[in-house]
């Protein structure tokens, strides 16, 4: 796609890297076919080839509108447009560029900006914790649609504290840790079962996806450079002198963002060879099955009953990764079948987007849901699995069927086999 920068573009980071990109593309629309929003709306601008356009018009000088704004905001990020595109763009990349651009310019209306900036602090505050926590005290008390977006509290379990060879870097995240506690500390009995260890670093928090993704480039940034200080002490030394082997992310959404601190450190000179050396070591805990399986063969009891498995966009789009958690678990023994169609679909969860645009992703739970559960009772699966805590949030608030963690129902497998 042919494109002139205006000056103000021209000589930016963020121009060139927008510009490469729009040159990649060329009007195929393939990417429109697998587009969540524009299978929802029918419009041109709802899907990837349009803001493709639009976000162009705006780098080539014409003045973003409100209409502008919306079309991008009504996009999930959910990537899956680079997975169908044949000519390699990352839509990924260029829509963040263009939101950050278009919300500089476009004044977003007060109650609008208020619920955005909400999120962005809230969400990744050390305040979160308690405020879920006192959430939970009084969650049926809540209006409905406060409380689908309070889970249940569950115990987390112990915390294993056997030292091994292998250690891995585990990150906890921003809400998981408040909203589903037993996500880590199955990821930590799992590990250790296989005899790898789980190291908490001192000072690492949000992976910088929430602001970065709400516009907020600068904060989002700042989250990145923090948790790679936070973890470079039990780097710097490799392997052989006591360090880890990987950085364990098992949240699908963090893990995509934590793979591209490389890219977007890159042109920071006292952070890009180090930004460039975690997405190197960031490892989704689906890509530790392998090992898993090996070492937890015949140690594991698990469930009789058929489980469905969702795949987050953040893992099979933005990762790349797909088929390996229903792979492994099926060799461990678990019946995981995939959504009956339109598995490649998001769920409409996206980060903050079931906040933000919450008619369009009701629709897409609805629709997902749909494809998990079944038309009848007898197809009814005993949980649903999915990769990620927005996603399981998301999908539990539609629907009564448990909605679990993997690694949480691999974990139980291995408490019942003992």
């Amino acid at each position: 796609m042919q494109t002139t920068l205006a000056p103000e573009f021209a000589g930016t980071d963020a121009g060139r890297e927008a510009e490469a990109i729009l040159r990649k593309c060329v009007h195929c629309g393939f990417c429109t076919a697998t587009c969540p929003t524009y299978q929802l709306l029918g419009d041109e601008l709802d899907g990837p080839r349009g803001r493709i356009y639009l976000i162009k018009q705006v780098l080539e000088g014409e003045t973003p509108t409100r209409a502008t704004q919306l079309h991008l905001d009504r996009c999930l990020t959910c990537r899956n447009c680079e997975t169908t595109c044949p000519s390699g763009v990352q839509y990924g990349h260029l829509v963040d560029i263009g939101r950050q651009i278009v919300d500089a310019k476009v004044p977003r209306p007060p109650a609008e900006a208020l619920t955005r900036r909400l999120l962005r602090c809230g969400l990744t505050s050390p305040l979160f914790g308690p405020a879920m926590r006192l959430g939970q005290s009084v969650r049926g008390f809540l209006p409905a649609a406060l409380k689908a977006k309070v889970p249940e509290r569950r115990a987390a379990g112990a915390w294993p504290r056997r030292a091994h060879a292998r250690k891995v870097l585990l990150l906890e995240g921003c809400v998981q840790p408040a909203m589903a506690p037993g996500i880590n500390a199955a990821t930590a009995r799992v590990l250790d079962a296989a005899g790898i260890e789980c190291v908490l670093a001192r000072g690492q928090g949000c992976c910088g996806a929430v602001k970065f993704h709400l516009a907020d480039s600068a904060g989002g940034l700042a989250q990145m450079r923090a948790n790679i200080d936070a973890w470079w002490p039990h780097i710097e030394g490799g392997v052989e002198h006591g360090g880890v082997e990987a950085i364990v992310i098992n949240a699908s959404g963090c893990g995509a963002m934590v793979k591209d601190y490389g890219h977007l450190l890159r042109h920071e000179p006292r952070y890009a060879d180090r930004a460039e050396k975690v997405s190197a070591l960031a490892r989704d805990l689906s890509e530790l099955l392998p090992d898993l399986v090996g070492a937890l063969q015949g140690r594991v009891r698990p469930p009789a009953d058929t489980l469905a498995w969702h795949a987050p966009c953040t893992l099979q789009h933005g990762q790349k990764l797909r088929g390996g958690v229903e792979h492994y678990l099926g060799v461990l023994g678990f019946k995981l079948r995939p959504a009956a169609q339109e598995a490649h679909l998001c769920c409409g969860s996206a980060g903050t987007y079931s906040v933000l645009q919450p008619a369009l992703s009701t629709q897409l739970r609805e629709r997902k849901l749909g494809h998990l559960l079944g038309e009848s009772a007898s197809e009814r699966p005993a949980a649903v699995l999915s990769a990620n805590i927005g996603c399981i949030t998301h999908l539990q608030a539609g629907t009564e069927v448990p909605v679990r963690h993997w690694v949480e129902l691999l974990d139980e497998a291995l408490i019942a086999s003992k």
